[in-house]
């Protein structure tokens, strides 16, 4: 028999004050709690709360607040070792996934079993008994700790005076009730980022305090926001930074100058995209009597006017890095620094930390140095000007421009030779009009003007990691956990059966690519991606590789940089973008002065955070991209594509749209010439009257006929299956 509503809300009552014992609350928060509307309703809740009073289970207080009464608490829950401790993922359905390192696979928990979990939440959750050959199922106990600060959806109104929250699939799988005193000025139909104020029972609505408008649903400021938000990204500064930033002065004191290398007689100039305004880096090169290259990489020293433990400093420091969106940059400093004192801009006086390195004609670095440094930039190169140089247009710097490709060629060679593994995987770059809307979509253009400045920068990157490992050998200790603790960029070695997966997917082209030990080459990965270059696999391995390649982080243990090949490597040379890179400069100015800087322990902190936030920006640049490219093709309904099949799954296949580089779906069952069967062995469909195959890499045209702005999702139907 089904409760009545007036004894549901008695049991949500007792377990609110059950799970807050000192809590006195007042009617009015209940009737917000539980959503009550109308007399009818008030009256089943004025009726549940006497029920409870003459049971003796609450007790009245003046003014008509209710407490528990003393001896109702919750009786403790007996200590349970078959209790595991995650991650919580919450599918869009409602059903939870904990993510633990107790288990290789996640433990199954059902929606009635999330209580008041959110994304991405800390939890603790006690398994059930588990039947035979069936997965891991449990319930959430208690959450540990919060997983998400902001929240972003759509405000609506509910009756009278309620409004409710409806979150973006990827923020919240429940919708929360906003109180009107934390509406703002929003508006029913606005896009907000919010926040949880309370969640009192997993059968009331959750609370919300709304702390941004991004407005309209459906504009591009709001789309683009919302991508921020739903990867916990915040696109303002707080005012107080701001402010900070604003009284930097721009003015360099004569003092700092002369306790500096000053090179500002030096030819110096930068190479960035056309659209850039943060200059981190800046090159000068020049070729020494004994016929070695003088390379010098000099990076805006962003340091000096960033102190540790300043505002400004806890700022950068919570955000980690910049992030590059579609149509804007979400900088990691405040514009005042990022794009003004600090950048490297062409004809003005900087303060820089410069790595200089000689280099031999066959790449091998003989000497280096590392300074602080007074620069002059006397050109600004967009990467297109600088490739005209490199082919051989006329320029008061071609000597220059031409030493520094030399070099680079020299660079590239000798570390693909070494093991640093080739990718290229192409970028869509979008034509916006003035309201953000995509109108073209191109694949970006790789130049030698880019693979330039990158073998500069691994130079110097590389050179400051030796040198900390130079200072260790000069030292007569013998521990080096604690002396000289350095922050790396750490690449491990790839997941072996991701790799395996590769090789039953181009084994049916006749590429013999096998992996029969526990590590494997990188010449070997080298091999498979030049077999396939220019075929179409090429873009689907490329992809399929980078997916079985462990995530690069930051961190004070040195394991090497397996994609790359190299033993040691740090990143210095962008640090008005990249908080590691502040983190770099510290400590190198802290050892050349001879003082203690991070301990071990604080650069495993901050490389833990430091990883998890480029995580997100990754993902915000990717959703961006994803966004841009459903918006670009809700103009195309109907439209033809040339397609690849990127990737297979039993409800159907992916197929990556040639000309721009943009996934889409064709589901299994708009297949109709047949009943498709998924093949995991060989990751194809297979059909069951016919054996027809699609599988990865086969080339077929698909129609656009479906969009989904909200969800980012293309579904596109078959028009030739490429047989």
């Amino acid at each position: 028999m089904s409760k009545s509503k007036r004894e549901t809300f008695e049991e949500i009552i007792l377990d609110i004050l059950q799970n807050n014992p000192e809590a006195q609350i007042p009617f009015e928060a209940l009737q917000n709690i539980l959503q009550v509307e109308g007399g009818k309703d008030n009256q089943r809740l004025k009726s549940a709360i006497n029920s409870l009073f003459d049971r003796n289970l609450i007790v009245k207080r003046r003014g008509g607040d209710i407490q528990l009464a003393s001896g109702n608490g919750k009786k403790e829950r007996p200590a349970n070792s078959n209790v595991v401790i995650g991650k919580i993922d919450i599918s869009r359905r409602g059903t939870g996934y904990l993510i633990t390192e107790d288990f290789d696979e996640d433990v199954r928990i059902p929606s009635k079993h999330l209580g008041t979990a959110l994304q991405d939440d800390k939890v603790k959750v006690e398994l059930f008994k588990r039947g035979r050959g069936k997965r891991r199922e449990g319930k959430i106990i208690e959450i540990l700790e919060r997983g998400r600060s902001i929240f972003v959806g759509k405000l609506k109104k509910q009756g009278k005076q309620n409004y409710l929250i409806q979150p973006d699939e990827k923020s919240a799988h429940i919708d929360f009730f906003v109180l009107p005193e934390y509406v703002k000025d929003a508006q029913p139909g606005d896009k907000v980022i919010f926040e949880l104020e309370d969640w009192v029972h997993p059968r009331s609505l959750p609370e919300a305090r709304i702390v941004e408008i991004l407005g309209k649903e459906g504009t591009n400021d709001a789309n683009i926001l919302s991508i921020l938000a739903e990867n916990q990204i915040k696109a303002s500064f707080p005012e107080e930074v701001e402010e900070y930033a604003e009284n930097i002065s721009t003015e360099i004191p004569e003092k700092e100058i002369m306790r500096r290398h000053d090179i500002r007689n030096k030819t110096v100039f930068t190479i960035d995209p056309d659209d850039a305004k943060d200059f981190d880096d800046a090159i000068s090169i020049e070729i020494l009597d004994n016929g070695n290259y003088y390379l010098g990489v000099h990076i805006a020293d962003v340091t000096h006017y960033m102190p540790r433990n300043t505002i400004l400093d806890e700022e950068a420091y919570k955000r980690g890095t910049s992030v590059y969106l579609v149509d804007r940059v979400i900088p990691m400093l405040p514009e005042k620094l990022s794009n003004g004192v600090c950048s490297l801009r062409p004809r003005e006086d900087k303060l820089a930390y410069s790595c200089f390195m000689e280099i031999a004609p066959n790449g091998k670095m003989v000497d280096h140095s590392i300074e602080e440094t007074v620069i002059h930039s006397n050109h600004r190169f967009t990467y297109e000007q600088a490739q005209e140089v490199i082919d051989g247009k006329e320029s008061e710097f071609s000597e220059e421009m031409g030493m520094a490709a030399k070099l680079a060629h020299i660079l590239l060679d000798k570390r693909f030779r070494e093991g640093s593994i080739n990718f290229e995987t192409p970028e869509p770059k979008f034509v916006l009009d003035e309201n953000g809307k995509p109108i073209d979509v191109i694949l970006k253009e790789r130049l030698f003007a880019h693979r330039l400045v990158e073998e500069c920068m691994l130079m110097a990157n590389r050179t400051v990691a030796k040198h900390v490992d130079q200072l260790r050998k000069k030292s007569n200790k013998k521990t080096t956990k604690d002396l000289f603790p350095f922050f790396y960029r750490i690449h491990d070695q790839p997941d072996l059966e991701k790799l395996k997966n590769i090789e039953d997917n181009v084994k049916p082209y006749g590429i013999n690519f096998h992996i029969d030990s526990p590590t494997v080459s990188s010449k070997a990965l080298n091999t498979l991606l030049k077999e396939i270059e220019d075929t179409p696999l090429e873009l689907t391995v490329n992809d399929l590789m980078l997916r079985a390649m462990a995530k690069a982080e930051y961190h004070p243990n040195n394991i090497g940089h397996f994609g790359l090949g190299f033993e040691n490597y740090a990143h210095f040379t962008s640090p008005i973008r990249r908080y590691p890179d502040v983190v770099v400069h510290r400590l190198l100015k802290s050892y050349a002065a001879g003082q203690p800087s991070y301990s071990y322990d604080e650069l495993k902190k901050v490389g833990s955070h430091c990883s998890e936030q480029e995580r997100a920006a990754i993902d915000a640049e990717r959703d961006s991209i994803k966004l841009k490219q459903v918006e670009y093709l809700s103009q195309h309904l109907g439209e033809e594509f040339p397609g690849v099949i990127s990737g297979v799954i039993e409800n159907g296949i992916f197929v990556d749209l040639k000309d721009i580089h943009c996934e889409g779906m064709v589901r299994v069952s708009d297949l109709s010439d047949d009943y498709y069967e998924y093949d995991e062995k060989q990751h194809q469909l297979v059909g069951r009257n016919h054996g027809k195959k699609y599988y990865l890499g086969k080339e077929i045209r698909v129609k656009v006929v479906r969009t989904d702005i909200k969800a980012r999702q293309i579904d596109l139907e078959l028009v030739d299956d490429g047989e």
